[in-house]
């Protein structure tokens, strides 16, 4: 492999694609035994992780600058190629299922493969071609306007991750200023990000009903592969934490009040977690990843092989930058088995947050993909590939004082309540998601009032220092998942409380890297329970686990409190 800057980029030939995938389809169905069959359905996935390789190339350089005109105009390739491939997959999907050789592939690569493929056959329709593309269309505007906000601030031009590197400032005036730029920014994209999101809701639901489904919820949780657990088992969990975990987060959050001196916490406040500073990491991006490589190679020799792996090849772009895509995620480049971090450094701790969150994630993918026979079992569900990244957060604990130094236990406590205090949000974005999709005909004054109510529901600690934007609920649309992952949330919730079991075990002297290692081979071969379940982690939608971790977690915050000097 070569350094992924080298990679050289060539759009997939379509009719190509589609000639040689149906000449796979064709011997997989001919096939006069199970070797020559499973061959053949090799065969095809290669051709699939070929094309998806270019894409990924694509995309990577598309949300490193949105305003690059060629990736920008492939991604327009995509968003409208990629649905037009529904029928082909759906033969494809049609053959596996009715193969002979049935049996002996599901013994190979497990019934959840069969599963998957069984709803997929349902959910790709000719008749749902145009609305996914127009969907993809429009995710895609979404971002361009979100990446392309910025503002003078101090001297800087700053988006708005910039701003929240200001909003971690010690002099709570720059704070506030920092917090009202932001407000600003979104406050001026309101209308745009309404119309959009309005066209998105819209859409969805048109997909859905197309597809027989009397919701877009009862689609999107199939979708998702969320074959073990509802949307009455996810309220239930919800309720679960807000009945244990919110309190716990109140109680933390009046602490830090009192902390930094104030009467009222506001929301530029709740960043701030010490009166003197967060624990801010020390070194240059480049000097991070070195530190992040010493500490790599001692946790185990396959995380040792795995981040020299990502070093060797550059296979990470880290800093913010104007008309850089917001956020940061981890993706695969199938041809490679490579993993690829993207984020948008700030000079704050959530710089190392990334390079154990996504390279949690990144690990996963490579440790698995060496070790299961196709790419398409590496990962999971998101639910469960959440805890790849949140566990190896915790495991970096011990080295953190190479990253910040004297400052290396202030990190770690906040790091480790953040954990929890994110999780009444993480739910909250769920319920308002549920909200908006049971009502699909509301409009932009409803979803603010819908924000409103779950933000009080599940955050009561709250404050916007009376900016009237986000005091009526403009709040909601700051996230990106609602536009982009519709229902992709509840996963870290969920996630969050399988990364503190294996933390748990770890502080109790127990095999947690075994554990660890166990979930993270198994990529996609299971569905979530049984994944838990061979992991040994316990099932985050029941009240008893919930209420659990909650215990630990305040617990354990108050040992690392004391250790803080």
């Amino acid at each position: 492999m070569q350094k992924f800057s080298e990679i050289k980029y060539e759009r997939p030939n379509v009719k190509k694609l589609k000639r040689d995938f149906s000449a796979g389809i064709k011997e997989f169905k001919n096939a006069s035994g199970f070797e020559q069959a499973d061959a053949a359905f090799i065969k095809c996935n290669r051709i699939i992780e070929e094309a998806g390789t270019m894409y990924v190339v694509a995309e990577i350089r598309n949300t490193a600058n949105m305003k690059d005109e060629f990736y920008d105009g492939e991604m327009k390739f995509y968003n409208k190629a990629i649905p037009m491939l529904m029928p082909m997959l759906k033969k494809a999907i049609s053959a596996l299922l009715d193969s002979p050789y049935r049996t002996q592939m599901e013994e190979k690569y497990g019934s959840q493969l069969f599963k998957s493929a069984e709803m997929q056959k349902k959910l790709l329709s000719p008749a749902i071609i145009l609305p996914s593309v127009k969907e993809n269309n429009l995710t895609t505007a979404y971002s361009k306007t979100a990446a392309g906000c910025s503002v003078e601030f101090k001297g800087e031009k700053c988006n708005f991750y910039g701003l929240l590197r200001h909003m971690q400032s010690v002099d709570r005036e720059e704070r506030k200023s920092a917090f009202n730029e932001w407000a600003k920014l979104y406050e001026g994209v309101s209308p745009a990000l309404e119309e959009q999101y309005g066209k998105l809701v819209k859409l969805r639901c048109s997909i859905a009903k197309k597809l027989g489904y009397n919701s877009y919820i009862d689609y999107i949780y199939l979708s998702r592969g969320r074959y073990d657990y509802n949307s009455k088992d996810a309220a239930v969990f919800r309720e679960a934490v807000r009945k244990y975990i919110t309190p716990v987060c109140d109680k933390m959050f009046k602490e830090q009040a009192q902390r930094l001196g104030i009467e009222k916490l506001q929301w530029y406040d709740e960043s701030l977690v010490f009166p003197d500073g967060n624990a801010s990491p020390i070194g240059t991006p480049e000097e991070l990843i070195k530190k992040a490589n010493d500490m790599y190679a001692d946790i185990s020799p396959e995380t040792e092989e795995f981040f020299g792996f990502m070093t060797q090849f550059e296979l990470y772009d880290l800093v913010t930058r104007e008309n850089k895509h917001l956020g940061g995620y981890c993706t695969m480049l199938p041809s490679y088995k490579a993993p690829f971090i993207f984020s948008n450094f700030n000079g704050t701790s959530a710089d190392v947050d990334v390079l154990t969150h996504e390279a949690g994630h990144a690990f996963q993918a490579y440790y698995a993909s060496r070790r299961l026979p196709i790419m398409l079992l590496s990962s999971s569900t998101s639910e469960i590939n959440e805890i790849h990244s949140m566990t190896m957060e915790h495991f970096a604990y011990p080295y953190m004082d190479s990253f910040f130094g004297e400052n290396a236990d202030k990190y770690r406590y906040a790091h480790f309540c953040d954990a929890l205090k994110t999780i009444p949000y993480l739910v909250s974005v769920d319920e308002f998601q549920h909200r908006v999709f049971e009502n699909p005909k509301s409009g932009p004054a409803d979803w603010r009032r819908f924000w409103k109510e779950t933000e009080q529901k599940y955050m009561p600690w709250r404050n916007y220092d009376g900016n009237a934007f986000l005091e009526s609920g403009g709040f909601w649309m700051q996230k990106q998942h609602i536009f982009l992952y519709p229902f992709y949330y509840i996963d870290y919730a969920l996630a969050q409380l399988g990364a503190f079991s294996i933390y748990k075990k770890k502080t109790e002297g127990g095999n947690a890297w075994e554990s660890y290692l166990t979930l993270c081979s198994l990529g996609g071969k299971y569905g979530y329970f049984e994944t838990l379940r061979r992991a040994e982690i316990p099932l985050p939608l029941k009240e008893e686990t919930v209420k659990a971790m909650a215990e630990f977690a305040e617990k354990h915050s108050e040992i690392l409190k004391q250790k803080i000097k």
